[in-house]
């Protein structure tokens, strides 16, 4: 029998920071719910919004697997690697933090709001040297299909990452019913939405609800209304 956990929009943490409004699925800063800590080996998911002319200043991480996906306008990065880029809607950017980088983001446009996915998954290899990549992805690929956008694989689609998860997106039109098969005995999937109204497994999601679903070998997704969504495939225990 599937195992589900409901987290509704508004039961996410919230931080206002002025230049930034940071919502967290998972306990994060200043928000701290010991019911909310991760999923698996998901242990972070903000979903922030940063001011034109703003942005994140230069801060460590280590060995984590840090992976960014743009919803709305341009987002630059410049990190301890000398890697410097901007993400937009339609890429995915990923780094292996590994035994430690530095790196900032900001956006460079005074006029328009950034926003962004920044997810953070538990890494199945520690002190690892880092590494960063961004791809961008063909949109067309995930209209009424499931788009592969990570993997733990190089050479599979998408980018990768150092721990046995798959990232997909999916922008559905109404009606649409697919059926996701989880990857790898004792993963589980965290399904996230972005906007509309989407069931899984008779569970009614609107925009920005989760639900994550575990011990079962896949469930279905149907579409009540033009949808898109992240689904987070990742080791329950890690």
């Amino acid at each position: 029998m599937a195992q589900t956990i409901l987290h509704k929009a508004e039961t996410r943490g919230h931080a206002n920071h002025g230049w930034l409004s940071s919502y967290q699925s998972f306990s994060f800063a200043g928000y701290y719910n010991p019911d909310r800590m991760n999923f698996g080996a998901l242990r972070v998911l903000n979903d922030d919004t940063v001011d034109g002319g703003m942005g994140f200043g230069e801060h460590p991480h280590d060995n984590m697997e840090i992976i960014s996906i743009p919803l709305e306008g341009d987002l630059e990065h410049r990190d301890s690697m000398n890697n410097m880029a901007v993400i937009k809607n339609g890429d995915i950017q990923v780094m292996s933090a590994g035994t430690g980088i530095y790196h900032s983001e900001y956006n460079s446009d005074e006029a328009s709001d950034v926003k962004f996915l920044q997810i953070w998954i538990y890494p199945n290899k520690r002190n690892v040297q880092p590494r960063y990549d961004q791809l961008t992805l063909n949109l067309e690929d995930r209209h009424n299909k499931l788009q592969q956008v990570l993997s733990p694989n190089a050479d599979d689609a998408g980018v990768w990452i150092h721990q046995d998860a798959w990232f997909h997106l999916g922008k559905f039109d109404k009606d649409i019913t697919t059926e996701y098969k989880i990857k790898k005995q004792g993963n589980g999937v965290y399904a996230f939405i972005l906007n509309g109204e989407v069931e899984i497994n008779g569970q009614v999601l609107n925009s920005r609800d989760a639900l994550g679903i575990w011990d079962t070998d896949q469930f279905t997704i149907k579409a009540n209304s033009e949808a898109e969504f992240l689904l987070i495939d990742v080791p329950m225990k890690f």
